[in-house]
């Protein structure tokens, strides 16, 4: 499966269509945590670990595809949008709902999906980057589950956007809280169902997988703990989840690459492979640490 978790969430976050533009200075007095002091993260650094977060989109088709029904108590309600006043609320929510839009769409469960774009549109404008998003393009692609691709081109194009803006704004903190809240959601739903599912190696897989992308979503969280004590709280409680991480092994075995030819074009073919060795045990700690971190983010 490709490495990609939390980009196509954020193709479904809402455009503020036709609403007013609060005003700029208010808004950027009003903003809690939203100019932080501390090291700029490029773009490239994002990009680079999100190419490897597996998409909310590719966890839901392998949940559907292996016969687990919808369940829309696995999901954050839109209605708990009013809980969420502070900016970093916000944007771990707004990653939350990403993944949760994602899931709804693949099992076609449209007027789900319109709920959670309506929450999801509210969170986009409370942060100021819901001009990014045509709400209308990705309405009618979240229509069929068919226009993945398309999704993740868009989506690709409007993170490098919304990172771009956040940082010129002195608010890259806020794109690291989207990846993480995207990954935090999808996690808790793959880690919900595979504990219930014991015999789905793949769910398991695909958990202890993610040992590597939690050393990066933990390194990017450790560049904000000097500056910002709700950032520098989700970094503990990832680093406790990275502790049960520990118990897991990823073993690779190496194979000489190969080239091969596909559709005309010759291609490098990898032909190593890895080996996760993970427990039910495994699975069920990982389940409650995530369950607990995910619970202080939605409350």
């Amino acid at each position: 499966m490709r490495n990609l978790f939390f980009v196509s969430a954020l193709a479904f976050l809402a455009a503020c269509g036709s609403g007013n533009k609060p005003d700029e200075q208010a808004f950027l007095e009003s903003l809690d945590s939203a100019a932080v002091e501390g090291p700029e993260i490029s773009e490239e650094v994002i990009s680079s670990v999100l190419q490897q977060i597996p998409s909310p989109l590719e966890i839901s088709v392998l949940l559907k595809e292996s016969g687990t029904k919808y369940d829309k108590q696995l999901l954050n309600s839109p209605d708990n949008i009013s809980k969420y006043n502070s900016n970093y609320h916000k944007a771990l929510n707004l990653g939350i709902y990403g993944t949760d839009l994602g899931y709804t769409n693949i099992y076609e469960q449209n007027q789900d999906g319109l709920d959670y774009m309506g929450s999801i549109k509210d969170l986009a404008d409370g942060l100021s980057i819901g001009q990014f998003f045509d709400i209308e393009t990705i309405g009618r692609l979240a229509t069929n589950s068919k226009n993945l691709d398309s999704l993740l081109l868009i989506t690709t194009q409007n993170f490098n956007s919304i990172n771009q803006y956040l940082q010129e704004q002195g608010r890259a903190n806020l794109s690291v809280l989207l990846l993480a809240g995207g990954w935090i959601e999808a996690m808790h739903i793959t880690c919900e169902v595979a504990a219930s599912d014991p015999s789905n190696k793949e769910l398991q897989e695909t958990i202890g997988s993610q040992k590597i992308i939690l050393e990066n979503i933990v390194l990017l969280l450790s560049f904000y703990q000097q500056v910002d004590q709700n950032m520098a709280s989700l970094l503990t409680d990832m680093q406790v989840l990275q502790t049960e991480y520990e118990n897991i092994e990823i073993v690779t075995t190496y194979e000489e690459s190969t080239f091969e030819i596909v559709d005309g074009v010759m291609v490098i073919k990898d032909n190593s492979s890895s080996e996760i060795k993970i427990t039910d045990q495994n699975i069920e700690n990982i389940k409650n640490l995530i369950g607990s971190v995910r619970n202080k983010i939605i409350s």
